[in-house]
C-alpha cells in the first residue's frame, strides 16, 4: 500500500513547508529529491544540447538522455 507520509520524504519543499497541501500540479509541479541532484549534477557538470555536438560534454548529455528512456521504460514495463 502506498504510503503519503513516506513519500512526502523524498520532496524536499515538503521538509521546508511541513504543512503544505499542494494541488497546483497543472502549473509546476513539485521534484523529489533525486530529480533535484541529477538537474544539479546535469547544469554543474556537462548540460549541453543533445544529439547535436561533437564534443564531449554533448556526448554525454546525449547518452545520459538516451539512457533516461530506458529506466523509464523499464519502471513502466515497457519496450
Amino acid at each position: 500500500m502506498i504510503n503519503p507520509k513516506e513519500i512526502r520524504k523524498a520532496f524536499p519543499i515538503f521538509e521546508n513547508n511541513p504543512n503544505l497541501i499542494y494541488f497546483d500540479n497543472t502549473a509546476t509541479t513539485q521534484k523529489p529529491r533525486q530529480v533535484i541532484e541529477k538537474i544539479k549534477e546535469v547544469y554543474e557538470k556537462y548540460y549541453a544540447n543533445i544529439h547535436r555536438g561533437v564534443y564531449k560534454i554533448s556526448e554525454i548529455s546525449s547518452e545520459e538522455y538516451e539512457n533516461s528512456h530506458k529506466l523509464v521504460a523499464d519502471f513502466i514495463k515497457c519496450k
